[in-house]
């Protein structure tokens, strides 16, 4: 059995969604833990049936805790969230002690194949690890957001995955920036020296697995019956970072170098659960519009002058 935890809150409540459906189609058996951090997440998932999933709240996180109470009254919420990744992580695996491993993944991860490939690499090692494997003219951000990604982690219930957890939550919990700043940027600067502080580290090399905006020119994408490859690999997972919802027809993708054919082989089915996910909710909570993009927003704005934008055809269905 997988066991994974996420966490997210209302404005990616239509992407968890996604990635929950897409973990029931690809990596069944599996359990998942999603820390709801607000109580409308929390309420609106326990009213739709998803099985393999635990919810836990933002309070129960922290109870006790007072470390993390701490650093939660001297940092913004996005850095805040950011700082709950290990001890997610840790929280979880004190409560299931006989768990053999856990993997972190965010919320905007999407499965098209088993991941028991990048598993298979993991073998009995202690901490995986992705990294971004930029494009080369995006080379020069593995300075600022580092070589790997924090999308995707895996920790062995081991002594060396819980002291690499131990170690990362305190530096978390000292800061976890929200823009680069001295060497830091987030949770996810400080992956960059595991392979050397800790032992039994893997850094996963299929090719399938952490396809992202800032890697995909890397490679040939292709329809190969039903499965998606990358180069000769099945595509695993796809973070979809800065992907934006505008409306349930019309989306928006970041970095429009990557050829619209390539693109569309991978959009295509998260579009289709997104509006899915949108019909769920606003089954519960009619007019439900956390997560789209609020054009008001300059930011934003921003992302979608740089976005390509799809326009997704059938309408989805009146629920």
């Amino acid at each position: 059995m997988y066991h994974f935890c996420t966490y997210f809150d209302r404005n990616y409540l239509f992407k968890g969604l996604a990635l929950y459906n897409s973990l029931r189609r690809h990596s069944a058996p599996f359990r998942l833990w999603v820390l709801c951090l607000d109580d409308a997440t929390r309420e609106i998932l326990s009213r739709v049936e998803l099985p393999g999933t635990c919810l836990i709240s933002l309070r129960e996180v922290e109870d006790g805790d007072a470390a993390l109470l701490e650093a939660k009254s001297n940092r913004s919420w996005l850095e805040y969230y950011f700082t709950l990744t290990p001890s997610l992580l840790l929280y979880v695996l004190k409560r299931h002690p006989s768990m053999d491993a856990i993997t972190y993944l965010d919320g905007d991860l999407f499965f098209y194949s088993d991941p028991r490939p990048m598993y298979e690499e993991f073998g009995d090692q202690s901490i995986l690890i992705i990294e971004h494997r930029f494009t080369p003219d995006r080379a020069h951000f593995a300075k600022i957001h580092g070589v790997y990604n924090v999308g995707l982690v895996a920790f062995r219930n081991d002594a060396e995955g819980s002291r690499c957890l131990q170690d990362w939550r305190a530096r978390c919990l000292e800061t976890c920036p929200a823009e680069p700043v001295d060497g830091r940027y987030g949770d996810q600067k400080y992956l960059e020296d595991w392979p050397q502080r800790f032992r039994n580290v893997v850094v996963v090399q299929h090719r399938g697995a952490g396809l992202a905006p800032w890697n995909v020119g890397n490679y040939t994408i292709t329809r190969v019956g039903q499965t998606v490859m990358v180069d000769s690999d099945p595509l695993i997972f796809y973070h979809f970072y800065g992907f934006q919802i505008i409306a349930p027809y019309l989306f928006g993708q970041l970095y429009r170098d990557v050829p619209r054919r390539q693109q569309n082989l991978i959009s295509a089915s998260y579009i289709a659960e997104l509006q899915k996910a949108i019909r769920t909710v606003r089954s519960l909570v009619p007019g439900f519009n956390y997560g789209l993009a609020k054009l008001g927003d300059r930011h934003l704005l921003r992302s979608l002058l740089i976005s390509r934008l799809v326009l997704a055809f059938p309408p989805p269905a009146t629920p």
